[in-house]
């Protein structure tokens, strides 16, 4: 699991990136790369890190779920997880 702290701290680069995306968008149209200087780092969207939803792992994050590859597993063994099966041929 990881650190609450690590958590956290993405959730608040996610608010901050959602509440400077429209004036980031007006500003990259108009070419005023001054301005966007001025706005908090945390504001740019690539400082985001997709952490897995139940665990909060940074690594084997599978975008299409949302969760790690660990917890995608034990998920799909259980079968909570729809429309996925386990192969067999």
């Amino acid at each position: 699991m990881a650190k609450k702290a690590m958590v956290e701290k993405e959730k608040r680069r996610q608010r901050t990136v959602e509440r400077y995306a429209a004036l980031r968008q007006e500003l990259k149209e108009k070419g005023d790369y001054e301005g966007l200087k001025k706005l908090p780092r945390d504001a740019s969207p690539t400082r985001l890190h997709n952490r897995c939803n139940t665990t909060g792992r940074p690594h084997g994050y599978m975008r299409q779920f949302g969760l790690s590859r660990i917890q995608f597993r034990e998920l799909a063994h259980k079968g909570q997880v729809p429309g996925v099966k386990k192969a067999s041929w």
